[in-house]
């Protein structure tokens, strides 16, 4: 019984680690393939001003959703993007890895030019650490957060003080969810 609730309480301690993104290993700089896609035109999915959130998928590797947070970038499939404090805009690396990477997946694309609709900073790529083309907005790689199961959650929001939802312009929301 001791052994069984010290192996629950190991296990919980590193999936809590994991979630918070703990990983600041560094990896070696990869070539910065820059974008200046800033596509106009409709925005991703329709504003409903919901607070869970409103996208479809139209296509496009990047776009932007209306959420309690107000209008901000998601990927593909109307999850909500992150930024993570310890990138270093235009450093072309990612610094999350490992267990980081598990919780905050990269968002990537198979084309050296993303796909863009209603995003105005300038998006591009990187290598990511899995070796894909990672999405980049305003130099910052960006990620999802894997406990945000629907589109529109930004449970990830100020997660560990150091994630932060991006606005369509390529900034960080500093705010917290309302509710």
């Amino acid at each position: 019984m001791k052994k069984s609730l010290l192996l629950s309480a190991a296990v919980s301690a590193c999936a809590l680690i994991a979630l918070a993104g703990c990983s600041s290993s560094s990896s070696t700089p990869a070539a910065v393939s820059t974008s200046s896609s800033s596509a106009s035109g409709p925005a991703y999915g329709s504003p409903s001003g919901s607070s869970s959130g409103s996208s479809s998928a139209t296509g496009a590797d990047v776009g932007v959703a209306t959420t309690a947070l107000g209008s901000i970038v998601v990927d593909g499939k109307g999850m909500t993007a992150y930024f993570y404090d310890k990138d270093t805009a235009n450093s072309g690396s990612s610094v999350c890895t490992g267990a980081c990477a598990s919780a905050w997946p990269a968002i990537t694309t198979t084309s050296a030019t993303p796909t863009v609709d209603g995003v105005t900073g300038t998006v591009g790529t990187i290598t990511g650490v899995a070796g894909g083309k990672q999405i980049t907005v305003n130099g910052m790689p960006i990620y999802t957060f894997a406990s945000d199961t629907t589109p529109g959650d930004t449970k990830g929001q100020l997660f560990g003080g150091v994630w932060h939802v991006i606005t369509p312009a390529g900034t960080e929301i500093t705010t917290p969810n309302a509710g």
